[in-house]
């Protein structure tokens, strides 16, 4: 089969990189996004490493995404008595592009769809998926409104709760990662201004971090092990009720984490750490998934965001140099499975707290953030099959 128009499902993160990606390629693509407005989740906020921002580079969007939030140049560690252990710094810190950068994740995602609408990409809102069917020709999304749209190719890009991966292939069930994550924002917290820095608590009741913005607002998460919340509980929290359960934990510690979630009121959002199991089907016929439909992690490595962008440009160049389509999307598989379920295994061990791998198996590990290989695979310029 050849490819021609691609669908995308999904406006989120990874699906509207993708469709920036493909564009960028030369394919006639249109994306499709469940919510009226923009993906769900929007309140938490996440950090993108500099591989994500150099995959950004590669779609011609840098400028959009710099505009927003804050750099992050370096880390700093410290115990539970509030003493730092060590402060490195982070990522590709000297070039402006590629430096760490902390935002909020509806900022990002409002962006990335003005960026791909600016250059005639479409995206439909309110388009919720119902159904896929294949057949030779190609492959059709059936929405629950009842309209419907064919292309020869089908992105999933349609995060954790994937209606593609549950309709198109054997029922893969997300796994509960062993802790609960809780974000938050606050601009009363009486610490200094952002130095873009992130500072990282090894707390002994919770693993906090936090990071000041320039304009004084401090962004900051707890990680939580225990059993995971119930989704009703989710659902009717309250900041206070948030606010309750972290506290008494915080305060084992002698670090600033206690003053900052007491300082902060009503931005307060928790979910459970989740991840799609290794070894999960992406591929079904003419439908691909992408991101965290395929690969979702634990958010301990802080690595989502920039996995998904990865996957754009890499699916794009496959898609683009490829003999065939079954070629460029075996190739795809090739490139990338390895590399995002290493991701998901080790963020996985930090949420669980199983120990890292030993030396030799992260040397025999596939290249890091911010690697040679990692670059070149990116590079735009490079053949996917080089």
């Amino acid at each position: 089969m050849g490819v021609a128009r691609v669908l995308v499902i999904g406006g989120g993160i990874a699906g509207t990189a993708t469709a920036l990606a493909l564009h960028k390629a030369g394919f006639d693509v249109e994306v499709h996004e469940a919510h009226p407005n923009s993906a769900e989740d929007l309140g938490a906020f996440l950090t993108l490493a500099s591989n994500g921002m150099r995959a950004l580079a590669q779609l011609d969007a840098s400028a959009a995404v710099t505009a927003l939030g804050f750099p992050l140049t370096s880390m700093r560690v410290l115990d539970g008595t509030g003493a730092e252990l060590a402060k490195t710094p982070i990522g590709e810190a000297g070039d402006p592009l590629l430096q760490y950068r902390c935002l909020r994740r509806g900022d990002l995602n409002s962006a990335l769809q003005a960026e791909a609408s600016g250059r005639g990409i479409g995206i439909r809102h309110g388009a919720r998926l119902a159904s896929v069917v294949e057949d030779a020709d190609g492959v059709t999304a059936h929405f629950a409104d009842g309209s419907r749209a064919t292309g020869d190719l089908l992105i999933g890009a349609d995060g954790l709760g994937s209606t593609v991966r549950n309709a198109t292939g054997p029922a893969v069930q997300p796994l509960y990662a062993g802790q609960q994550v809780f974000y938050g924002y606050t601009r009363t917290a009486s610490l200094p201004a952002g130095d873009a820095s992130i500072t990282m608590i090894r707390g002994s009741g919770a693993a906090f971090g936090f990071a000041g913005s320039p304009d004084g607002e401090t962004y900051w998460f707890a990680r939580v092990s225990g059993e995971p919340l119930p989704a009703g509980r989710i659902a009717q929290g309250t900041a206070a009720d948030w606010r309750e359960l972290l506290l008494p934990l915080l305060r084992k510690d002698s670090t600033p984490a206690a003053d900052i979630v007491a300082a902060t009121d009503e931005d307060v959002l928790v979910t459970n750490a989740t991840e799609i199991p290794t070894g999960s089907p992406w591929r079904a016929g003419r439908t691909l998934l992408v991101g965290d439909a395929a690969h979702a992690a634990s958010p301990a490595t802080g690595q989502g965001a920039s996995m998904a962008l990865e996957d754009a440009v890499v699916l794009a160049k496959c898609l683009r140099d490829a003999p065939g389509t079954d070629a460029a999307l075996a190739r795809y598989e090739e490139l990338r499975r390895p590399r995002v379920e290493h991701n998901i295994t080790v963020s996985g061990n930090i949420s669980r707290g199983v120990p890292s791998p030993s030396p030799a198996s992260r040397a025999a590990a596939p290249s890091r953030p911010g690697g040679d290989e990692i670059a070149r695979l990116l590079d735009w310029r490079s053949d996917a099959w080089a």
